[in-house]
């Protein structure tokens, strides 16, 4: 007997042909891009203006050139949601990691305990600064930009981890509170050959 599926949010969902057309269009081009449309796209449709702003900064955060790796800044999602225990960002973030990695088994040891992962000095360092940013923002201190700084990272890059870190503190709360479920797609991602 299969399991009950739950619903993907505890707040309605609204249908794709009721959305104004820059939210639709970014949705059909999230979905031409992936296969499918990953469920924080159609959760946080039920509010436009907060969609809006919410993929905006999104976009400015991930998709900036800069000293962090595409891999790195899912690496700082990852771990953060791991440490918040937000089941969607872990499984999607966790896919989106594998895949820019190469990496199989990395999501999952950098969700439940970094410290312990197949990662570089750099990246530790990284993750250090990130989870202090995460569970104690209000201790960061000089000696944390220098342990970066140890690690070639700029004063730049430590903003982009310390605002990285706390957009998806703002994610993981409110995928929690909505009951965002993960999509069936991402559990697989990276861990299978891609079907071809």
């Amino acid at each position: 007997m299969s399991q009950p599926v739950s619903p993907i949010s505890r707040y309605p969902v609204p249908a794709l042909v009721n959305l104004p057309d820059d939210i639709r269009a970014r949705i059909l081009e999230v979905q031409d891009k992936a296969g499918f449309v990953p469920n924080v796209f159609l959760t946080l449709a039920h509010r436009p203006d907060e969609f809006r702003a919410f993929f905006a900064y999104h976009d400015a955060l991930m998709l900036k050139e800069g000293g962090l790796t595409k891999g790195e800044r899912e690496m700082i999602v990852v771990a953060t949601s791991g440490a918040n225990q937000c089941l969607y960002c872990v499984v999607a973030h966790g896919a989106i990691l594998r895949i820019y990695e190469k990496q199989p088994a990395l999501a999952d040891q950098v969700a439940v305990n970094y410290r312990k992962a197949d990662i570089t000095p750099r990246q530790r360092a990284m993750l250090d600064f990130a989870l202090k940013v995460c569970q104690a923002s209000h201790e960061v201190d000089e000696a944390d930009f220098a342990a970066l700084r140890a690690h070639g990272f700029s004063d730049e890059d430590a903003w982009d981890i310390a605002a990285i870190t706390a957009f998806f503190g703002l994610s993981n709360r409110m995928a929690n509170t909505i009951g965002m479920r993960p999509n069936d797609e991402f559990y697989l991602m990276g861990r299978v050959p891609k079907a071809k």
